[in-house]
Formats: C-alpha cells, sequence, structure tokens
C-alpha cells in the first residue's frame, strides 16, 4: 500500500500493512496509553518483508512497551523538577530549555518524555503561559541558550514560529537558539523558504539539532531538507539514541555517523537510552554501549565520533560515559560522575 497520509492509530497501521489483523486487538491497549504517529515519508522507509526492521521497531508500537521495570520512571531526567514556569526547563545555568509544543510528527516507542506528549500530553504554550516562559528568560541574564525542544517545535507554523524568534530576539543575553527536531527526516517538504525564514527570525546563531537513529533515514529528500538549512547559515549537529535491534551494531553506527558527516550535520550526542516506561527492550547495558563506541574509534574519521552520553537520573545532567565518568561498582551497577563532581548510581534503586 502506497501510504498518503499520516498513520495516527492502530487501525491505521493494519490498513497500512505495517501489522496483522492478529496483532491489532492486543496493540490498542499500548495506544492507549502512548501516542501513535508516523508520517507517509517514515512508512514508506519501513521493510515490510523483514520482521527485524530498524525502523518499523522505532515506530511500530509493540506489545513490550506495557513491560515497566521498577527503575523506569514517568520524568526520567526530572524535567518537572527544574521547571520554574510551565514550559520552561532551567537545569544548568547558561541555557533554558522551551518547550512550547508537546506534539511531534512521529512518535518514538522510546521516547524519554512520553508521559508528557501526544494529543492527551502537555498541549501547547500559548497565552499568559507564554508570555511567562518568555518573561523568565528575560528576567535571567545567565541564560546563553535557549533550546527549543517538547514535543518537536517544527511542527508549529512557521508564522507561530516567527512570532516567538521575535519575542528571542528582543532578549539581548540570549546569543543562540538550538531547535531539537526529527522534521527534515520525516516531513522534509517540511523545510521550506518560510519555514527556514522563520527559524532565523531572531536574528541569532542558530542551531538545529537533528534526531536520526539509522542510516536509511537520511534519504535523498532528507538530505535536501538538510542542505536547505546549512545553505541558509544554520548549523546542523546530530542526536541519535543508541539502540537495540535499530543500531547497535559498529558497522550500522558508523554508517550513520558517515552519512551525518556527508549532509554536513556533525555528530554530537550519542545517548544511552533514558528509564522511560516500557522501554526496557531498547536498552543495552552502559559495557555494551561503550564496546560499541570504541569500536568507532580507528574505523572512522574524527569527524564522525559522536560523544556517548547518559542523563544521569534524578536530573543531574549528562555524563559521558564513553570516557572515565563511569566506574563499575559490580552487580550490573556503575557510578556515574556528573559535571557538579557528584557520584550517582545507576541503574538507581526501583
Amino acid at each position: 500500500m502506497n501510504v498518503m497520509r499520516p498513520i495516527r492509530n492502530v487501525d491505521d497501521l493494519e490498513q497500512a500493512g505495517l501489522i496483522d489483523s492478529g496483532e491489532a486487538l492486543s496493540l490498542e491497549a499500548v495506544a492507549e496509553r502512548y501516542a501513535i504517529a508516523l508520517t507517509p515519508t517514515i512508512a514508506r522507509l519501513i521493510d515490510k518483508a523483514d520482521p527485524a526492521d530498524p525502523i518499523a521497531r522505532q515506530f511500530v508500537p509493540d506489545m513490550a512497551e506495557l513491560v515497566v521495570t521498577p527503575e523506569e520512571r514517568a520524568d526520567p531526567i526530572s524535567d518537572h523538577a527544574y521547571s520554574p514556569v510551565e514550559g520552561i526547563v532551567h537545569r544548568y545555568p547558561d541555557r533554558v530549555l522551551l518547550k512550547a509544543v508537546h506534539v511531534c510528527p512521529v512518535y518514538c516507542r522510546f521516547c524519554f518524555r512520553r508521559e508528557m506528549v501526544g494529543p492527551q500530553g502537555l498541549g501547547t504554550l500559548d497565552g499568559p503561559a507564554l508570555d511567562a516562559a518568555f518573561a523568565y528568560i528575560r528576567d535571567h541574564e545567565e541564560i546563553w541558550e535557549v533550546i527549543l525542544t517538547g514535543g518537536d517545535p517544527l511542527v508549529l507554523s512557521p508564522r507561530r514560529l516567527e512570532e516567538m524568534l521575535r519575542q528571542l530576539a528582543a532578549i539581548e543575553h540570549v546569543k543562540i537558539v538550538r531547535f531539537h527536531t526529527r522534521v527534515p527526516v520525516v516531513d522534509p517538504l517540511k523545510i521550506d523558504e518560510a519555514l527556514i525564514a522563520a527559524l532565523k527570525a531572531s536574528g541569532k546563531t542558530v542551531y538545529v539539532a537533528l534526531h536520526a537513529n539509522h542510516p536509511r533515514e537520511l534519504t535523498a529528500k532528507a538530505r535536501v531538507a538538510c542542505a536547505r538549512l546549512v545553505d541558509a547559515g544554520i548549523v546542523l549537529v546530530s542526536q541519535s539514541v543508541l539502540l537495540k535491534g535499530v543500531n547497535d551494531d559498529p558497522d550500522v553506527l558508523a554508517s550513520l555517523m558517515k552519512a551525518f558527516v556527508e549532509t554536513r550535520i556533525k555528530p554530537y550526542y550519542l545517548h544511552h537510552p533514558d528509564l522511560a516506561p516500557g522501554t526496557s527492550h531498547f536498552r543495552l547495558t552502559i559495557a555494551e554501549g561503550r564496546e560499541i563506541v570504541a569500536a568507532l574509534r580507528g574505523r572512522i574519521s574524527g569527524l564522525c565520533q559522536p560523544t556517548y552520553i547518559l542523563d544521569i537520573p534524578g536530573g543531574h545532567g549528562k555524563a559521558d560515559i564513553g570516557k572515565s565518568a563511569v566506574r563499575d561498582v559490580g552487580e550490573g551497577c556503575y557510578s556515574i560522575s556528573d559535571y557538579r563532581g557528584g557520584e550517582h548510581v545507576y541503574p538507581p534503586e526501583g
């Protein structure tokens, strides 16, 4: 079937041939808890003949999502604890997240904010809530960078984006605006002149962090979309998650990082999966992850090397677990050093 419209529920998945009728009834229980969405671009990328297709694994729901382990938590990196006003997360001194929207064009089955995003999620900031978020940024002169995330900020119309970015333009101490998105990969035609103009409306230095996890996601159309951004003076960096059954292979990971560099995207972060509910089937051990990342050294150019990081549960920030921030303390547990020098046991006790 040639999918011509977004997939948003189990019936759509069945009609698209991405699940069979025997799976549909069972998967309704997953759909009741976690949002489903695939764009036509992503649906066409799935190899229906491959039961282990790495694209399907990222976006097609699985009954394993109903298995919640003791260490998993609804807010695995403690966004709420660092949210002084609605829509703002201020975890690090010089930067804030601005979560203006909580919907996405696709919903990743491993999403660390899966309890907050989707039609049933936290909604979109508007009116007084959005005004309060910008007031917070204006009142805190230590904020050098604003990171628009959510949700995917590029689902917003160019008009809405431009309105928001013009507010940031008036805040002198904000120098960098960063967008976290999947749109150039999952809906590349959306990256048009109007959207690019909106992204640059602040007059600040603009970065786009593109999330992709498998080299097949960087299609010819996705590369054209990324080229439009780069040619407009927007710097692109990558974000990927190390996922069992998707990219937990040095050759696949090397191909992904090379594809980023070929597309003029600098590999940035490779995330160890967060402890979101129902995601244990995606997680490797840290030891397995470190072995895969170590295999990239000497195999591919230094330009292609991402930083392997863990967001320490409890909101203690990111640690480079490819290096000395991690110590094996036995019985499958590790001590992780945060950027302040604090020590934290991973995984935490359930």
